[in-house]
């Protein structure tokens, strides 16, 4: 609140001196200062909106970090090719090394904490598997379509956008384990269109936003988990 909305409280009587005003007004000044601070530090320090420090910061609280065990190959921006070209690549820094990404961004950072934050609250089930990789892909358009082959293995589906060389990278290397302990994703089928509307899966008799027939469908580029 602002001071004015707190000197708009003091009755009639009052209202009319000056000096009192005056001395209310000091008063309320640092408290309506510090109420101020503490509200920017929960947009600084909320998932959805944090940036730079506050976000490392905020990482620290669910429990994974920026920096990278493995550095990420195949990430960075280069003319004519697959996957890193343009629009799809990261651009690299003059501190980065040459061997491979080892501090994410901040988009996939947070994409990597909402996946982190689901994991904490699974339940181990497939419909939960839908609502954590939902959480953790929302905000990059991506529909997760998931298939348990009944050996102790997963095939997930990824339609709509794919996903960036980056999201792609974290998925491969395991840094977004969103499975039961003991099962693994024998791998990931990835629709190879840009276009959203026109990015379903093939499935023979399916029509859905994940999944479409013959003629609609697009076969997946399949990609191996390392």
């Amino acid at each position: 609140m602002a001071i004015s909305d707190y000197l708009a409280l003091i009755s009639s009587q009052h209202r009319h001196r000056p000096k009192f005003m005056a001395v209310m007004e000091a008063i309320l000044a640092p408290l309506c200062g510090i109420d101020n601070v503490l509200q920017e530090m929960r947009c600084a320090f909320d998932l959805d909106s944090a940036v730079g420090v506050q976000l490392d910061k905020t990482g620290e609280w669910i429990g994974r970090s920026r920096r990278l065990s493995v550095p990420l190959t195949d990430v960075y921006f280069s003319w004519d090719a697959d996957t890193v070209g343009w629009g799809q690549g990261v651009w690299k820094g003059p501190y980065d090394p040459a061997s491979g990404m080892v501090s994410l961004p901040d988009d996939a950072y947070r994409n990597l904490l909402r996946a982190k934050v689901a994991a904490n609250d699974w339940d181990g089930t497939i419909p939960g598997a839908y609502t954590i990789w939902g959480a953790a892909f929302a905000a990059t358009g991506s529909i997760i379509l998931i298939q348990d082959n009944q050996d102790m293995s997963m095939v997930v589906g990824i339609a709509g956008v794919p996903p960036d060389a980056v999201m792609c990278q974290l998925l491969l290397q395991g840094y977004i384990p969103l499975k039961p302990q003991g099962v693994r994703v024998a791998y990931f089928a990835v629709t190879p269109s840009t276009d959203p509307d026109a990015a379903a899966l093939f499935a023979w008799d399916c029509d859905s936003a994940g999944l479409a027939g013959w003629g609609t469908g697009n076969f997946p580029q399949i990609l191996y988990p390392s």
